[in-house]
């Protein structure tokens, strides 16, 4: 863990367990580095008889049973905490709505903000606890003058400091991620489970969407918002066949487009468009996916906000990879440039800026501007 002033004593920590491997291996080095450490499962899904389909999902009672037994290997209390009816209303439902709309939400990233960070991080202080733990790799860094930055993981490839862009200072102030600041491979984190007898150790990691356990976005959509045929066209306005939903397309996607007329240049095409308005998918080549500007709203900052233009480096997608640009905040909406054209950036989508490996912040995207045409 990051050595900080205020952590060189003894915390009332509090340990996000969901029954994997990381945050068991989290609970237990923060207990191993002298921490007074009880776990919590949080109890998220509705139906908590439900199992997990193979690797996918997490938050059910299979996994509350996993996260216990590790918790008495431990030697640290154990609780399950229902907050179900919080995740449904701030992550269920607003993932529903932002498809419906036609944009493409997180949820990691909300849930990060919404529940790990404010319903259980308020929950934990108002019961005298000083932190919340989870086995996030990404790092709290206290600096000499008193200011917390948050950066990413040591190993760059378990990073998981985007979905984490969300927290402000007062919840960074409260946050501890024990496998942060290690370089160690996955392999060697379950290898550690092992050697401290975590039956977790071999379990394998959950992947997805955390509730939709079969991994089936598009019938999870269908269910809660209805089948509305709605036509596939052209750039040109061509009707090339219809679809069941637009809510079930992103930006950028080329499989499942069930386009039975071929592009005149022969190549694929994908989503460069979505309106709810009046249910239409637009196709076109992979060129007019370029996007050299966008516009995001509802900015959150790691630290004070920047003032005044700065260039920066951007992530877009919680795997992937980093772009510069230029970004300056007016009037409460992030302006940002792309040094490159990038591809397949959907409103709803959140991008996080950083200043090296420092996160600076994050804001939700409004709208992009195409390198070929008008904003999208």
């Amino acid at each position: 863990m990051t050595e900080t002033p205020q952590r060189t004593r003894p915390l009332r920590v509090l340990a996000a367990m969901s029954g994997g491997v990381d945050s068991a291996v989290a609970a237990a080095r923060a207990a191993e580095a002298g921490h007074d450490v009880t776990g919590v499962h949080l109890a998220l899904s509705a139906n908590p008889q439900s199992f997990r389909t193979g690797a996918r999902g997490c938050c059910t009672i299979e996994d509350s049973r996993d996260a216990r037994r590790a918790a008495d290997v431990i030697g640290i209390p154990f609780y399950v905490w229902d907050l179900a009816d919080r995740f449904r209303e701030d992550v269920v439902e607003d993932f529903v709505a932002e498809y419906e709309a036609g944009r493409t939400p997180n949820p990691c990233l909300r849930c990060n903000e919404k529940i790990k960070f404010a319903a259980l991080l308020d929950k934990a202080l108002a019961l005298g606890f000083d932190a919340v733990c989870t086995g996030h790799y990404a790092q709290v860094i206290l600096r000499e003058d008193g200011v917390r930055e948050l950066h990413r993981a040591a190993d760059m490839a378990k990073d998981q400091s985007y979905v984490l862009g969300v927290l402000d200072d007062r919840q960074l102030a409260h946050a501890m991620f024990p496998l942060g600041d290690t370089a160690t491979t996955k392999d060697e984190i379950r290898a550690e489970a092992e050697r401290r007898g975590l039956a977790v150790a071999k379990k394998p990691d959950s992947h997805d969407i955390c509730f939709i356990a079969d991994g089936d976005t598009q019938g999870f959509l269908a269910d809660r918002l209805g089948r509305a045929e709605g036509d596939i066209v052209d750039e040109a306005g061509n009707r090339l066949g219809t679809h069941e939903g637009a809510y079930g397309y992103t930006i950028g996607q080329r499989k499942g487009l069930r386009i039975g007329t071929p592009a005149p240049d022969g190549k694929p095409r994908y989503v460069l468009d979505i309106s709810p308005v009046d249910n239409t998918v637009t196709v076109g080549p992979a060129e007019a996916l370029d996007v050299d500007a966008l516009r995001a709203i509802k900015p959150r900052w790691c630290g004070a906000a920047p003032t005044g233009p700065g260039t920066y480096t951007a992530q877009l997608r919680a795997h992937g990879g980093e772009t510069e640009v230029r970004a300056e905040l007016v009037d409460g909406t992030l302006e940002v440039t792309f040094t490159e054209p990038v591809r397949g950036v959907a409103p709803g989508q959140a991008i996080v800026l950083y200043d090296g490996t420092r996160v600076v912040g994050s804001a939700t995207i409004a709208s992009t501007t195409r390198a070929t045409a008008g904003a999208a």
